[in-house]
C-alpha cells in the first residue's frame, strides 16, 4: 500500500509543478490554489508512505517520479519560451 501512496504522491508533484507554471507567478487564483493544495497533498502522502518505507527509498522514488512527470507532460520548468 505504501508504494501505491508514494506513486500517487509523485503524481501530485506533477500536478503542482504544472499548476505553478499556469499560475504566472502566483498572480492567478485557481492555479495558485491548486499549486498549494498539490504541494500539501504530495508531502502528506510522502510522509505517510515513509511510515513503512525507508527514507532514502521513498524520497528517491518521490523525486524521480516528480521530475519525470513534468518532462513527460512537456513542462520546461523556469525556461522562457
Amino acid at each position: 500500500m505504501a508504494w501505491i501512496v508514494l506513486v500517487i504522491a509523485g503524481l501530485f508533484e506533477v500536478v503542482w509543478a504544472t499548476a505553478m507554471k499556469q499560475s504566472h507567478g502566483f498572480s492567478r487564483l485557481w492555479p495558485s490554489v491548486v499549486t498549494m493544495a498539490g504541494m500539501i497533498v504530495s508531502f502528506a502522502l510522502l510522509s505517510w508512505s515513509m511510515r513503512s518505507l525507508p527514507l532514502g527509498t521513498a524520497y528517491t522514488v518521490w523525486t524521480g517520479s516528480a521530475r519525470s512527470g513534468p518532462s513527460a507532460s512537456g513542462w520546461r520548468g523556469w525556461a522562457r519560451r
